[in-house]
């Protein structure tokens, strides 16, 4: 009997609902206009109801995907992912932008943008709350980072947004190196001098001009000559005594008969 008094109670509220008894929650936006969906949207980003945001920067777009606040709810939805935590959606969202509207007058923001969240966005919160050094990350996001400023300051060398890019772009060169060099001494404690040679000799080729060379080329003259590839070994000293005739990794060998890179 009870199964029986369960079954029923199942029976009665599937009428109810099926007579609409309990209808579901309706949407407040039925009927806005453009203009209104377009307002509250950026109310919502403003007050940092980011969610909010995104789901009338959507409805808005695909009601009138022709009018004309579609292409920029396209950009300001982009941004509200990145502000709400959701990195993969914002640049999702810029990579369609860029894709659809390749010349429009604010594309070069777009490029910034993405440019911005692949940044830091990486390093994630356990990043921001122990104050992660880049150097030590996956180097991924801050490639993606790099290219992303690259093609803004390449195809808009006059934009606003270049200066702030090229910034970027040179401390990003500095800790894509500096991560090379992290990867070369972890194989030079360990005796791998090959792949250490190869991860400085990376650095070299792909970030000449970053400080981290300097050190790039002395784990390289290390590593070929505990290989014994003497030729390798010079040709990489002669490279660094070109470049860094002062450097302090010279110092130690001034008065000793040893070569110098032996006393380190």
């Amino acid at each position: 009997m009870r199964s029986l008094a369960i079954i029923a109670s199942l029976l009665l509220a599937s009428l109810l609902a099926g007579c609409g008894l309990f209808p579901e929650s309706k949407d407040e936006t039925i009927g806005w206009s453009a203009n209104k969906l377009y307002a509250e949207a950026k109310e919502a980003l403003n007050e940092g109801a980011y969610a909010r945001a995104v789901k009338y920067f959507e409805k808005l777009e695909s009601r009138y995907p022709y009018g004309r606040y579609a292409q920029q709810a396209q950009i300001d939805i982009a941004y509200a992912y990145w502000k709400d935590q959701e990195p993969a959606s914002a640049i999702a969202a810029c990579d369609r932008f860029i894709k659809l509207h390749p010349n429009h007058p604010n594309v070069d923001y777009v490029y910034y943008l993405k440019g911005l969240i692949n940044f830091n966005e990486d390093l994630g919160m356990l990043g921001i709350v122990s104050n992660q050094d880049m150097t030590e990350r996956d180097p991924k996001g801050a490639r993606e980072s790099f290219d992303a400023f690259r093609e803004l300051v390449t195809r808009f060398p006059d934009s606003k947004y270049t200066p702030d890019a090229i910034l970027r772009m040179k401390y990003l060169v500095n800790a894509l190196a500096s991560l090379e060099l992290h990867v070369a001494r972890y194989y030079m404690k360990r005796a791998a001098y090959l792949a250490a040679a190869n991860r400085a000799q990376y650095a070299v080729l792909n970030y000449p001009n970053a400080p981290a060379t300097e050190e790039a080329l002395f784990i390289m003259v290390k590593a070929y000559d505990a290989l014994g590839l003497t030729d390798l070994r010079d040709d990489a000293e002669r490279i660094m005594r070109r470049n860094f005739p002062n450097s302090a990794y010279y110092v130690r060998g001034l008065e000793r008969k040893e070569p110098w890179w032996k006393l380190w």
